[in-house]
C-alpha cells in the first residue's frame, strides 16, 4: 500500500512512541498519530469525502496540517493545500477549479472560505489536535489502496498566467522525489526537521518536508516564522536540518544575539528560489559551525529539490545550485527545443519520475509547458562541464536592452558585494530610447544608506554600463512569494505607476 498513512502505520508498530511531530510544545508520537490520522479520516468521511474527492485546507501551520495530509490520502482522496496568503477572490478560483469537496480554515482565516460549501473551522484546539472536531465518531473507514500513478496531491503555482495552475502531484512522483531526497541527503530515523516555512508551499512540505516522516524523522512545526524562535528550537530540540527561504535565512543570520545559542545539532539548511550571494554562504558557516547551506533547485512541478549543492563544493562552484539528484536529468534547450552543449545558455529543461504530468484540467497549458518528455520551466541558465546548474534568469526578467541582454541576476551579484546592501532586485522598466532599461531596487542593513551615485561607482567597476542600473530605489522590504522569489513582477507594476503619476 503506497498511501501516506502506510508509513504512519509501519512506524506505529515499530517505535510507537518515539516523537513524529512537535508543535506548539507538544511531542506527538507515532502511535498517536496514527489515531490522529484515523480519527481525521473519519471525521473527513462523515463529511462526504472519499476516494478522488478533493480535499482543501486555507491553513497557517499546525500539527492538524500534517493530520489532514496523511488522513485524505488515508481515504484515497485528492489533498489540496492553498496559500493563505490570497485574496478571498483567488481562494475561491482555486477551489471552484480544483472541484473542491470539503474546505477546512483556520478560524482566523474564516473570511477566505467566502461563500463556498461545506466548510469546516479549525480553531486553536482543533488545530493542535483535530480530533476534537470528530466527537464520538467510532467507525474509522479502512484505507483505501491506491496506485502508483494516481493523484495525491494538487497545489497551485503563482505563475505568470491569469490564473493559477493547478499542478498534479501523484504517488510516484512524491516518492521518486523523497528517494532521491532521502539519498542526498543520507535522511534517517534519526534527523529531526525545522518547519518554519508555510507548509502549503513545496519548500516546506517537500524539501525534504513529508520524506523524514517517511524515514521515521521527527517534524518541529512552528506556526509562522520567527528568527529567534527558529534559533530556540535548534537548541532544545536538537534539530538537524531545515528549509528557509532567502528572507528567513537573512532574518537568522542578521538576527542579534544569535550567537548566544547552541546550534551543533544542525547540519544542513536548504535554501534556494534564487542565487545566493557568496557572503551569505560564508556568513552561514559563521552562525552554523556544524552545517552546511545546500542551495538547491526546483519547481512545485517537480516535487522541489531537482538540484542539490554537493557539500565541500560551494565555493568552488559559487554561483551554481548543484547537480542533479539521482532520478533526475537536467538538460538546456534552445528556442526551438534542441539540446544545448555546456556553458551556452538556455532554457532549463527537467526529466524524470519525480516531475508533474501536467496541469489540472488544463492541456492547453500542459502541452506548451512539455518538450516531449522534457518539462520547460521557463527559467535560463546554463550547465558547466561538471554538469553543475547555473540560473541566470527567468525568461521573462530577462532584460533587453538596446539590443542586449541583461541577466538582472548578474547585476544583482555585484550589488550585493556591497557592504550596505541587505537585499536587491534588479528589474528591467520601460525606456524611449533603449527599450528597457535596468533598475535597481534595495533594502538596505538596518542604519545602512546606499546613494545612486555610490551604487553606479561600485556597478561600473565590474559590469558594461549598459548593465549598471539607471535608477536606484530604496525599499524597507522586497515583495516575495512564499518560496522567497522576488516577485519583479510587482516592483515593476508599482514602479511604472510611480512614473505615470510622478508625469502628471
Amino acid at each position: 500500500m503506497i498511501n501516506l498513512s502506510a508509513f504512519v502505520r509501519f512506524h506505529c508498530s515499530r517505535t510507537p512512541e518515539a516523537v513524529a511531530v512537535i508543535y506548539d510544545g507538544r511531542s506527538i508520537t507515532w502511535a498517536d498519530l496514527y489515531d490522529r490520522v484515523r480519527r481525521t479520516a473519519a471525521l473527513l468521511a462523515g463529511r462526504g469525502i472519499g476516494p478522488d474527492d478533493v480535499v482543501a485546507v486555507c491553513m497557517k501551520n499546525s500539527a492538524a496540517f500534517i493530520d489532514l495530509t496523511i488522513a485524505a490520502s488515508y481515504l484515497g482522496a485528492v489533498f489540496l493545500p492553498i496559500n493563505y496568503r490570497l485574496a478571498a477572490d483567488e481562494v475561491a478560483y482555486v477551489v471552484d477549479n480544483a472541484g473542491a469537496g470539503l474546505l477546512l480554515v483556520d478560524d482566523e482565516l474564516a473570511n477566505l472560505a467566502g461563500d463556498f460549501d461545506p466548510v469546516i473551522l479549525l480553531d486553536a484546539a482543533a488545530r493542535a489536535d483535530p480530533r476534537s472536531l470528530a466527537g464520538n465518531v467510532s467507525a474509522v473507514p479502512p484505507e483505501h489502496v491506491r496506485a502508483a500513478g494516481d493523484l495525491l496531491r494538487l497545489m497551485y503555482t503563482s505563475g505568470t498566467t491569469a490564473h493559477p495552475k493547478g499542478v498534479t502531484i501523484s504517488y510516484d512522483n512524491f516518492y521518486w522525489k523523497s528517494l532521491d531526497h532521502v539519498m542526498a541527503l543520507g535522511l534517517t530515523a534519526a534527523d529531526r526537521l525545522l518547519v518554519v516555512g508555510p507548509l502549503y508551499h513545496c519548500g516546506a512540505l517537500d524539501l525534504p518536508g513529508l520524506a523524514v516522516l517517511w524515514m521515521g524523522g521527527t517534524l518541529c512545526i512552528h506556526r509562522e516564522f520567527e528568527a529567534e524562535a527558529a534559533l530556540a528550537s535548534i537548541e532544545e530540540q536538537r534539530l538537524t536540518g531545515g528549509w528557509m527561504a532567502p528572507t528567513m535565512t537573512n532574518g537568522v543570520l542578521n538576527l542579534d544575539g544569535n550567537d548566544r545559542y547552541d546550534l551543533s545539532s544542525l547540519k544542513w539548511i536548504i535554501g534556494g528560489g534564487e542565487r545566493t550571494p557568496e557572503q551569505r554562504i560564508r556568513q552561514f558557516t559563521e552562525v552554523f559551525a556544524n552545517a552546511r547551506y545546500i542551495d538547491a533547485y526546483g519547481l512545485t512541478e517537480s516535487v522541489s529539490g531537482d538540484t542539490f549543492m554537493e557539500a565541500g563544493r560551494e565555493i568552488e562552484k559559487i554561483g551554481s545550485t548543484g547537480r542533479a539528484l539521482a532520478h533526475v536529468q537536467v538538460a538546456i534547450f534552445d528556442d526551438d527545443g534542441e539540446r544545448l552543449p555546456a556553458g551556452r545558455e538556455g532554457e532549463i529543461v527537467l526529466r524524470g519520475p519525480k516531475i508533474t504530468k501536467g496541469y489540472w484540467r488544463d492541456p492547453e497549458n500542459t502541452a506548451a509547458s512539455f518538450h516531449g518528455e522534457w518539462l520547460r520551466t521557463g527559467d535560463v541558465g546554463y550547465l558547466d562541464d561538471d554538469d553543475f546548474l547555473y540560473l541566470t534568469d527567468r525568461k521573462k526578467d530577462m532584460i533587453l536592452s538596446g539590443g542586449e541582454n541583461i541577466a538582472s541576476s548578474e547585476v544583482e551579484r555585484v550589488i550585493y558585494d556591497l557592504p550596505q546592501v541587505l537585499e536587491a532586485a534588479v528589474i528591467g522598466v520601460p525606456d524611449e530610447t533603449w527599450g528597457e532599461r535596468p533598475v535597481a531596487v534595495v533594502v538596505p542593513h538596518p542604519g545602512q544608506s546606499l546613494s545612486a551615485s555610490e551604487l553606479e561607482a561600485h556597478c561600473r567597476k565590474h559590469l558594461a554600463g549598459f548593465k549598471v542600473p539607471k535608477e536606484l530605489h530604496i525599499r524597507e522590504v522586497l515583495p516575495r512569494n512564499p518560496s522567497g522569489k522576488v516577485l519583479k513582477r510587482t516592483l515593476r507594476a508599482e514602479l511604472q505607476t510611480k512614473a505615470k503619476s510622478d508625469d502628471v
